[in-house]
């Protein structure tokens, strides 16, 4: 895998051809006369679609929040072509095998996991079957995890749903810039080139909602929809799902909780918690214009280090379009921002994204 590696940092440091160029043109111009077919769409929650083929998706939640029992409906749904919680599936005829890629449980507790997904798709725990492939990496090396997926990827025909559970035990360094980006582009040349669709887990940060190091900012950008799995503060054994991020329209959120045969089931008629408004902080009174106009202000186009520097470009960027605001509500509004992504983390700094949607 390391000589492969090389061998392709050598090829792609050698100077360009006017041959190479010619080959590689043809694969990245885009004309508008061409013509695409729709990316097949094989899972949906309440008929939002969050899963197609040729892209990823993800997971993400804090530790007991239940993050397996929900993928566990999401496997179960993909293996009966059916319903299961609020996950719909639907695998075309040629893509009805999954892949499950657990990195970091033992093969007992993964034995666990696998019989729960066979009875939640009704399906007999006695019988193996060869739609569903289940595989425990726990004791290998991130890149030997990353050649057996590669490998099984590129010799396993008919799979449709791959899982990675999770995704950073595919990396050395979680905070890695140039090795979070190398393994989205995995991702996407693996959802891409097997014309499958991946669906990968990874923790969110203990002191807030924010998805952990650098792998989770190029999650967020790159993903076609990050679900979010959160103990309900009303009732410790619920658990609840929202879109944290999603191309598509966002759904209804649910909730579910661990029933006496251990499946999770949904809890019905559950009334979201409402997030309290600070009075003092009328971020619903400002509108998308002037959150841009501030922060064009505050960052511009550079990349802001250090949590004090951060604090001090709001302040002039808000204070510029007449929201002047002490250091609390600034802190606060720093969180806001960050948990919309209208400013993103790039390196140890952060910089305005321009590309927000409000």
């Amino acid at each position: 895998m390391e000589d492969k590696k090389v061998t392709e940092k050598k090829k792609e440091d050698a100077a360009m051809t006017r041959e190479d160029f010619a080959v590689l043109w043809k694969t990245i111009h885009l004309k508008i006369t061409d013509t695409y077919d729709v990316p097949p769409e094989i899972l949906w929650v309440n008929g939002s679609t969050i899963g197609t083929l040729g892209n990823f998706s993800a997971s993400t939640g804090k530790a007991k929040s239940k993050k397996t029992f929900n993928i566990s409906a999401i496997v179960a749904a993909a293996l009966k072509n059916d319903e299961v919680l609020q996950y719909s599936a639907f695998l075309p005829e040629n893509k009805r095998k999954i892949l499950y890629v657990d990195t970091e449980q033992s093969k007992y507790h993964c034995h666990k996991v696998m019989e729960r997904i066979m009875r939640l798709a009704g399906l007999p725990t006695d019988k193996d079957r060869e739609d569903f492939i289940f595989v425990v990496l726990g004791e290998c090396t991130p890149n030997k995890r990353k050649q057996i997926i590669d490998y099984m990827l590129a010799n396993m025909e008919g799979i449709g749903l791959v899982i990675i559970d999770g995704i950073r035990d595919l990396m050395y360094d979680i905070n890695s810039p140039s090795e979070s980006s190398d393994l989205i582009n995995l991702l996407m040349r693996w959802s891409s080139e097997y014309n499958l669709h991946i669906h990968t887990v990874l923790h969110l940060n203990k002191g807030d909602d924010n998805t952990r190091g650098h792998i989770g900012t190029e999650l967020n950008n790159k993903a076609e929809t990050v679900l979010q799995i959160t103990k309900s503060t009303q009732d410790v054994d619920i658990s609840e799902v929202k879109a944290m991020h999603i191309r598509d329209k966002d759904f209804e959120p649910f909730a579910f909780r661990i029933n006496e045969t251990a499946l999770p089931e949904v809890v019905k008629d559950y009334v979201f918690e409402q997030p309290k408004q600070n009075r003092n902080f009328p971020l619903t009174e400002l509108t998308e214009q002037q959150h841009r106009e501030a922060l064009e202000n505050g960052f511009g186009k550079d990349v802001v280090q250090g949590y004090p520097n951060v604090i001090a470009a709001l302040k002039k960027g808000y204070a510029s379009i007449g929201f002047e605001r002490g250091r609390n509500i600034l802190v606060d509004l720093n969180k806001f921002l960050v948990n919309k992504r209208m400013i993103i983390k790039e390196g140890k700094g952060y910089k305005y994204n321009s590309d927000f949607h409000y």
